[in-house]
């Protein structure tokens, strides 16, 4: 049986949770061919239905629902650990709402990211599409008015002299008392029950047994990495990796419902989506 296609970034919560099984480090467990990419690359890609495993933003999902269902293993929910949005001290407006009319840079038009700045904002600002990992440099340069930060910048943002303008997690908890949902392991509508339950199971494995045995998972880690300090990598993982990665749970599936309802009521969804679980 040809092995799985998965996909997901190079960030340290996905090498982390993936890394044994993508380095067959885990017994009688499905093999999978793995692709890395940026998430926006991963949304972009799921539209076609391109991989049979795949990390994607949940402000993708609501319109990949007629070819994926949501594992609820792997994926990346929790509390304090929401986008920022980032901007130069000086000249930054004092309000919130005034970035309404600020160009600012986001990791991508799908991004659950983007998607929390509309909800947040009450309208859809003025966006300047890039890889997530240029933004820091462009609010620095002047190139735009802010940018919409996730992933590692959340820790190196200050060491380029930008402020914090807004933590959209922080606000989403606010808002809901609800965990933020950031990204989701998704399975193909042509991998059927039993097979994703089994999948979902090895994607627990996996975990655990980076978990366990972070001597051999961190140097695939660290090869994915090569642009961050150790003290960065291991922060995005203490950060991003949780009980949510292991299992939704109930509350975790709140938190997904409570996203599209209130995107859909915002007009950022255009019809309801209702989020398909697979197990």
């Amino acid at each position: 049986m040809a092995p799985y296609t998965l996909a997901y970034s190079p960030c340290p919560n996905d090498t982390y949770i993936f890394g044994a099984l993508t380095n067959g480090l885990l017994s009688d467990a499905p093999q999978v061919s793995a692709h890395l990419a940026d998430i926006e690359e991963l949304n972009n890609a799921a539209v076609q239905g391109r991989y049979e495993l795949t990390k994607v933003s949940y402000g993708a999902i609501p319109f990949l629902m007629d070819r994926y269902r949501i594992l609820p293993s792997g994926g990346a929910l929790g509390r304090g650990c929401g986008p920022l949005l980032v901007a130069r001290p000086a000249g930054s407006p004092e309000l919130f709402s005034d970035f309404a009319r600020k160009h600012i840079a986001i990791p991508g038009e799908r991004t659950t990211a983007f998607m929390l700045l509309q909800l947040a904002l009450g309208s859809r600002p003025k966006s300047v599409a890039m890889r997530f990992d240029r933004i820091v440099n462009a609010v620095a340069n002047g190139e735009v008015d802010a940018g919409l930060i996730i992933h590692e910048s959340r820790f190196t943002y200050r060491d380029a002299g930008l402020i914090s303008i807004v933590d959209l997690g922080e606000w989403w908890e606010t808002m809901t008392l609800l965990p933020v949902p950031l990204g989701a392991i998704l399975v193909r509508n042509d991998i059927g029950d039993d097979e994703a339950k089994r999948l979902n199971s090895a994607i627990r494995r996996s975990l655990a047994f980076a978990r366990e045995n972070e001597d051999a998972i961190m140097p695939f880690v660290r090869e994915q990495a090569v642009e961050m300090s150790d003290e960065v990598m291991k922060s995005h993982i203490e950060l991003y990796v949780n009980g949510f990665s292991d299992d939704l749970g109930h509350e975790g599936r709140e938190a997904v419902h409570a996203l599209f309802a209130r995107a859909h009521d915002a007009g950022i969804l255009h019809r309801q989506a209702e989020p398909v679980f697979a197990t």
